[in-house]
């Protein structure tokens, strides 16, 4: 097996600052059973990358959807197809072809993408409670408040939050020397797993992960409960059932996404950080979930419960129909 000859390879090499490469073991312990973990990881990516291209065309192609909540979608799309890009291919050469090693250069720029458009993708969805927010509470108003040009500085201030924060993960990393044990026991190259090692005072690069996490993605649900809050109290002071009906149904897909990504990203931060017990295999599995499951299923969500796009979509399709 190729992973077998790589690690060979490895375990002959000498101890470096910057190490050539490391060792992506995949699934520790469930080895045997990768190869058929894939097709079903290969199947959700075939799902996020149709589903996220189509709604990315329908909004492009549809200029009544050029409005502040399909904005947005569109950015969550195009976020979720280089979120799961950035791991999927590489996953499935390590269950598929034993393709275990990764350049060091080329892990580095792994953690840069997963945790910058994670972090963008928390972002985007603070915008999009803040986007409600303003549509339900301030209807009148609500293209006046968040105008294109506004949509697109909230879009680029993510953006920007999340290179600026995450870009000095890479560089505390690279003035790090690191140990001769250079096998990552993950299926992609993630921050903690590649400080783990380090041989080399860690603490300022830790600390510096979690303060990240909390000033990243608690600044955002506190954001998101807050707008969803005054949604609530704003809504049950509408007049009429059905109109409180339909306010809670705009927002329905919006909470249903939201719960599709926090969900799986705190049980993989706990479990990384404090479930020492928890078996490795758990581990990973929660962290491939993490980055597979939300951009897979965002497009289904949205295109569901959204009648917009999912009128769209059905025109789209019973027009190549002959």
């Amino acid at each position: 097996m190729a992973c077998r000859k790589d690690l060979i390879m490895l375990t002959s090499g000498n101890n470096s600052l910057h190490p050539p490469f490391f060792i992506l073991l995949g699934i520790p312990g469930l080895e045997k059973a990768q190869f058929w973990i894939a097709f079903p990881f290969c199947a959700m990516y075939a799902v996020a990358m149709v589903g996220n291209i189509i709604i990315l065309h329908v909004i492009r192609t549809d200029h009544t959807l050029h409005e502040p909540m399909y904005l947005f979608l569109a950015m969550l799309a195009f976020n979720d197809l280089v979120l799961s890009s950035s791991t999927l291919p590489k996953m499935l050469g390590i269950f598929w072809f034993g393709s275990c090693k990764i350049e060091y250069h080329a892990c580095l720029t792994q953690v840069f993408f997963i945790h910058t458009f994670s972090s963008v993708e928390s972002g985007i969805l603070m915008a999009m409670a803040l986007d409600r927010y303003v549509a339900i509470c301030f209807p009148l108003r609500h293209s006046t408040i968040l105008s294109p040009l506004v949509v697109a500085k909230l879009g680029m201030a993510v953006m920007i939050r999340g290179v600026l924060w995450v870009s000095p993960f890479c560089f505390m990393v690279t003035w790090k020397p690191f140990c001769h044990n250079r096998i990552i026991p993950q299926s992609y190259c993630e921050h903690m797993a590649v400080l783990k090692l380090v041989c080399a005072d860690t603490r300022a690069n830790r600390g510096y992960g979690l303060f990240v996490a909390f000033s990243v993605v608690g600044f955002d649900i506190i954001i998101i409960a807050i707008s969803y809050i005054m949604i609530l109290q704003a809504v049950l002071r509408l007049p009429s059932g059905d109109a409180r009906l339909k306010a809670f149904g705009t927002c329905a897909s919006h909470i249903c996404v939201i719960l599709a990504l926090y969900i799986p990203a705190l049980f993989t931060f706990l479990s990384h950080r404090f479930g020492h017990h928890v078996p490795q295999a758990v581990h990973v599995m929660l962290a491939n979930i993490y980055l597979l499951v939300p951009p897979m299923l965002n497009p289904i969500i949205y295109g569901v419960k959204t009648k917009q796009i999912r009128d769209r979509v059905v025109n789209i399709f019973c027009q190549k129909v002959p």
